[in-house]
């Protein structure tokens, strides 16, 4: 029989298929539903730095209005300070969640610089989450700002959350390094559990009636794997976090290509907002069938079958694609202009 089962953060899972971080965990009905259809663990809606700012402002503006009306009113309540100021409506949400449901929880933090990162993360420990994916959306835009510095923010966020939860920690990245290879190296060193690639960073649009900038989140197509694939492939056998590949998983075949280079888990956002929570049914029996097909008997024989250590050559891996991919499109061109003047002298 077919074994499916795969390991991811420490966490021992029926399937690789993951539904990631969506508006599709904001219910707990929605987790129930992921769960009937087959999703073996669920990565929650983010947590915002700027919601945890935003709260923590508002509280201390409501509790010193009105403070200078009389000499004693300041002692009425204590500081801010000594509130708990924690996101209390996330919290609760992973209790519900894990009560109802059986498969792991992951809460996501998302944010870009350091501050408060400790301390919620011990708070979503102790609600009872599973683990913690660091989604560290950070675009760099101060000139000033070198590459060293960048990447130093990441790596201190990462050691920050590690030194105060016992869970696990995962970070959810962007491709745009200089080094990815470099990078991934560092998160390991500094005790990442895993890395989720990519992050898919939503740029902005204009709107030209109003004359506003506007934000535009366009769901992801199967294309956009090509990015995880390749450096889940580079750095499989390379590091020891596990990895998990994000963006463009719409099929089983999707989900097989990114085992193969490696990916320890598959997370699936766009195509259950597009095909609904029951396509994750579609898309495990997929994968069922091409293993069997193929003689694979279990997820960890075909992992990483196709990475870039398992290649004779790996140092000509990337450069191979390269020139073969660039001789691929030269070959449509020639092919195009020669059907097109065969077509005109006609």
């Amino acid at each position: 029989m077919t074994n499916l089962t795969t390991k991811y953060l420490g966490l021992r899972l029926r399937t690789p298929l993951v539904a990631s971080a969506s508006p599709l965990s904001q219910e707990i009905d929605s987790i129930r539903r992921l769960e009937d259809a087959g999703a073996s663990a669920v990565v929650l809606y983010s947590l915002f730095e700027e919601q945890l700012r935003q709260e923590s402002f508002e509280l201390e503006h409501h509790l010193a209005a009105g403070t200078n009306s009389f000499a004693e009113a300041a002692s009425f309540f204590p500081q801010p300070t000594e509130f708990h100021l924690g996101p209390e409506g996330y919290l609760n949400h992973i209790r519900k969640a894990k009560q109802a449901v059986k498969i792991p929880i992951i809460a996501s933090l998302n944010g870009s610089t350091i501050g408060g990162w400790a301390d919620y993360a011990r708070q979503i420990e102790q609600a009872g989450a599973d683990a913690i994916e660091c989604n560290i959306y950070f675009i760099p835009t101060n000139p000033d700002l070198s590459s060293s510095q960048v990447e130093k923010t990441y790596i201190d966020i990462l050691r920050e959350v590690k030194i105060s939860v016992h869970i696990p920690v995962a970070v959810k990245l962007s491709p745009f390094f200089s080094n990815m290879a470099n990078m991934a190296k560092r998160f390991d060193e500094a005790g990442a559990d895993g890395l989720v690639l990519f992050n898919r960073f939503y740029q902005p649009d204009i709107n030209l009636d109003e004359l506003e900038i506007q934000p535009n989140v366009l769901l992801s197509t199967p294309q956009a794997l090509r990015l995880p694939l390749t450096w889940i492939g580079i750095l499989y056998g390379r590091i020891r976090a596990g990895m998990a590949a994000t963006s463009g998983v719409h099929g089983s075949e999707d989900a097989v290509k990114l085992l193969m280079v490696g990916a320890d888990v598959t997370m699936l956002c766009s195509t259950l907002l597009r095909n609904g929570i029951n396509h994750l049914r579609n898309i495990e029996a997929g994968l069922l069938d091409w293993m069997e097909k193929h003689e694979y008997e279990s997820v960890e024989q075909m992992k990483g079958s196709m990475s870039q250590i398992r290649c004779s050559n790996p140092s000509a891996f990337e450069r191979a694609q390269y020139m073969k991919a660039v001789k691929g499109v030269q070959h449509v061109m020639v092919t195009g202009r020669e059907a097109w003047r065969i077509l005109n002298a006609e």
